[in-house]
């Protein structure tokens, strides 16, 4: 099968190492495509709710493929966000074509995309730390039962559903947060002269031509989702932003492509498990 050439891809929130990430699926999403450049934009890894007991063997293989894009030379900026945070204090460390970054600005065909994780717009991130942990946890939980339920509906033949998704629908609260997100992330992005303003966080895909709060201007905003519930990405190609969505039905045969490359001797010389339970240890 030929892979998709794209020339940026950006990913956020895929929480490696809880329950609700859906890494069979992402692996098949990136051996499935060759970019030009790749952007993880924060919560790759979920060092919040990270346990050692806990981190299947797909997870490493993602970890694997990205290392893979790494040494074939192809640009990949890890973007931090508030679930990965500790790795903040590493932040401009760069590794061949390997870039640990807060934040991204960059030059897309002669504009200006500003691409960050997009937690400072979130207040309890900013003073009530402990009660965003502990709504990460029950969302986990919430998302590993949703799983269950889902598993059980597709055996009796009925449409699954989302639990998240529903919650959501309920309260006024979680779409009003949605819209202001969005809504300051546009307002500042115009007043740096932006064209672009790129984001994650809050595990809703979009694309959308914003105008900021005064009518001063507008900018193009957009969010790449999840690989949680949604499963989405954002791609730029021939000029143009799209966002990917996972369909099974266009991944039915698995590519059973041979994974031993260079990214497997730096696997083998790091010990991820430790070091995520080291970054951990230091936070508490």
């Amino acid at each position: 099968m030929a892979k998709r050439e794209i020339d940026i891809v950006v990913i956020s929130d895929v929480h490696l190492g809880t329950y609700g990430c859906h890494s069979k699926e992402l692996l098949k999403y990136l051996k499935s495509i060759k970019p030009k450049m790749l952007i993880l934009n924060g919560d790759i890894i979920d060092i919040w709710q990270f346990s050692k007991s806990y981190w299947p063997e797909t997870h490493m293989k993602v970890v694997r493929r990205i290392l893979k894009f790494v040494t074939e030379g192809v640009p990949v900026y890890y973007l931090t966000g508030n679930h990965d945070e500790m790795l903040r204090k590493f932040a401009d460390f760069d590794l061949g074509s390997f870039h640990l970054k807060n934040k991204l600005v960059l030059n897309v065909d002669g504009k200006k995309a500003w691409i960050f994780h997009g937690d400072v717009f979130d207040v309890t991130m900013q003073h009530s730390k402990w009660l965003a942990k502990l709504g990460a946890v029950g969302y986990d939980t919430l998302i590993l039962l949703n799983s269950f339920v889902n598993w059980w509906l597709t055996k009796m033949g009925r449409e699954k559903m989302s639990f998240s998704q529903k919650v959501k629908g309920k309260f006024k609260d979680a779409v009003k947060f949605i819209n202001q997100f969005e809504q300051t992330a546009a307002d500042l992005a115009v007043e740096k002269k932006y064209s672009y303003v790129i984001c994650g966080h809050i595990h809703h895909a979009e694309i959308r031509e914003m105008q900021s709060t005064d009518k001063s201007g507008s900018v193009l905003y957009l969010n790449s989702g999840d690989w949680v519930e949604s499963l989405t990405a954002l791609e730029y190609h021939d000029n143009e932003w799209t966002v990917f969505k996972y369909d099974p039905a266009n991944f039915k045969a698995d590519i059973d492509e041979d994974d031993h490359t260079d990214a497997e001797d730096l696997e083998a010389k790091m010990d991820v498990k430790n070091l995520l339970e080291r970054f951990k240890l230091e936070v508490h």
